[in-house]
């Protein structure tokens, strides 16, 4: 049993995939969990899925630091604390050559995928180290230690959110705040469905094919994959671990 009962738990990107299987990890080993999200109606639906009077959601813009603020305020109006951060919240943006890619949506994704993190991390050291402690687990991906064509933003974004990693990490340290990364590869849901499409959109069945043929075992992560991982970083069982880089890949950047 995964040490994590009686933990306060903030969650976003709440209403996806991996996100479900996770509250639902969290809930089952006896923590109260904070889904955060943007998206109300499918953040409902995942609410009601798991049915628990131990778990709240917040409806939240990660890219703004006054909404950040205020599901920082709820989690420990609701909870009394927070004791980990699950900072998943992330998009893809387009697929398209550097050359092409505009503007605006290259600073969308790094606002989500970047900025997001670092504004629920500055907002939620304070009430650690109020509690003495905590652990906050960052989404990257393979993308964030590798690269691939049409996906600027998106490899940089994954990038940058280690680096913050490292560095929050080394601040968090004295404070008994365990900062880590958890590096996917290609996850089974709607965010691979849409890369697939934008990558070959004749047919991105094929796609999928040659992603899966890359990975030694030969399929691409299901939710519960990331989601395991998350649930031990966030335990005690991994007290000592701070500062790294956990791949969830199936041995693809072996």
């Amino acid at each position: 049993m995964s040490t994590v009962a009686g933990k306060s738990v903030i969650l976003t990107g709440g209403a996806g995939e991996i996100a479900e299987v996770a509250a639902r990890n969290f809930l089952d080993a006896g923590a109260q969990v904070m889904l955060v999200d943007l998206d109300e109606d499918k953040l409902q639906r995942v609410i009601d899925n798991l049915n628990s009077d131990s778990v709240r959601q917040c409806v939240a813009d990660v890219t703004s630091e006054d909404s950040t603020a205020n599901y920082v305020a709820a989690t420990i109006e609701a909870f009394g604390k927070i004791d980990v951060l699950l900072a998943n919240a992330g998009i893809e943006g387009p697929v398209l050559p550097v050359g092409e890619y505009d503007t605006q949506s290259f600073r969308e994704v790094i606002d989500v995928n970047l900025m997001g993190v670092f504004l629920g991390i500055k907002h939620v050291f304070p009430a650690m180290k109020a509690s003495g402690g905590g652990s906050i687990v960052i989404t990257s991906s393979i993308m964030g230690v590798s690269g691939a064509p049409g996906l600027s933003a998106y490899n940089a974004s994954k990038h940058a959110v280690i680096g913050l990693m490292r560095s929050c990490a080394k601040e968090g340290g004295e404070h008994n705040i365990r900062v880590n990364t958890i590096n996917p590869a290609p996850v089974d849901g709607r965010m691979m469905r849409a890369l697939e499409k934008g990558s070959m959109p004749d047919d991105p069945g094929a796609m999928r094919e040659q992603l899966e043929a890359r990975i030694p075992l030969q399929r691409y992560a299901a939710p519960g994959d990331v989601a395991n991982l998350m649930l031990f970083l966030a335990s005690e069982e991994s007290r000592f671990l701070n500062g790294s880089v956990y791949m969830v890949d199936g041995g693809m950047t072996a």
